[in-house]
C-alpha cells in the first residue's frame, strides 16, 4: 500500500503559503509507516516546533490500474475518508530554501492520518462533497471538492501515468486553505458532508 498526495489542488492554499498556482498536479508520496494507527494519538515530533494540519479528502483505491481514462476513474474509487496531510512547516522551508526534496518534512511516521472509509458510491458526485476540519470545536478549514484545480478523474488519469495503482493505495486529493499550527492537547475532527469523519488526539 502507498499513499499518495497532491499538492496545492485548491487556489486559495496554493497562493495562501506563496506557491505558484500549478499548471499540472504536484504529486508527492509518503511511506505506509506515515500512517497514525487508529485510536491513537499525533504525536509532535520534536525534530519541528512547527506542524501544520492540512485536511483533504481521501480516496480508497479498489482494483488495479494503471493509465486510468477520467470516464473510467470511478470504477477504481472504493471508498472515500476524510484526512490529515501533517507538515513540518520549518522543516520543510529550510529544505526548499536549499533545493532539497523535502520528504522529510512531509513523509515522517505519524505524518498521515485516515478517518473512516466509507463506500464511495453512496456519496454520488465526488466533486460537489463539502468537508469541514474543526479545531478545538472551532472551523479552521472548509472544502468543497468542486474546488479542486484538478478533478479527481483527472487526479486518477495523471498518477497512473507515472504509477501503477494497487488496491489498498490511498490519495490525498489536497486540501483547501485555512491550514495551521497544531499544539500539544488539540483536537482535530473532521466532518464530511456534516457527519463526523474523524477525531484525532494531538499529543
Amino acid at each position: 500500500m502507498k499513499i499518495i498526495c497532491v499538492g496545492r489542488n485548491y487556489r486559495l492554499h496554493a497562493t495562501e503559503l506563496g506557491n505558484e498556482v500549478p499548471k499540472d498536479p504536484v504529486l508527492f508520496l509518503k511511506p505506509d509507516s506515515a500512517l497514525v494507527s487508529k485510536n491513537n494519538p499525533f504525536i509532535i515530533p520534536a525534530f519541528s516546533k512547527d506542524i501544520h494540519y492540512e485536511c483533504e479528502l481521501v480516496l480508497r483505491i479498489g482494483r488495479a490500474g494503471k493509465h486510468i481514462q477520467k470516464k473510467f476513474a470511478h470504477r477504481y474509487i472504493h471508498s472515500i475518508g476524510l484526512g490529515i496531510d501533517f507538515t513540518a512547516r520549518d522543516l520543510q522551508q529550510e529544505l526548499k530554501s536549499k533545493g532539497l526534496p523535502w520528504e522529510k518534512a512531509k513523509a515522517f511516521d505519524g505524518a498521515a492520518f485516515v478517518g473512516d472509509l466509507l463506500p464511495a458510491a453512496p456519496f454520488g458526485d465526488l466533486q460537489s462533497l463539502r468537508f469541514q476540519l474543526l479545531k478545538n470545536g472551532f472551523p479552521v478549514q472548509d472544502g468543497f471538492t468542486g474546488d479542486m484545480l484538478f478533478s479527481i478523474p483527472a487526479l486518477l488519469e495523471e498518477i497512473s501515468q507515472f504509477f501503477m495503482l494497487k488496491i489498498g493505495d490511498l490519495i490525498f486529493t489536497g486540501t483547501p486553505a485555512g491550514v495551521g499550527k497544531v499544539e500539544a492537547g488539540d483536537q482535530l475532527e473532521g466532518m464530511l458532508e456534516g457527519q463526523k469523519n474523524f477525531s484525532l488526539n494531538i499529543r
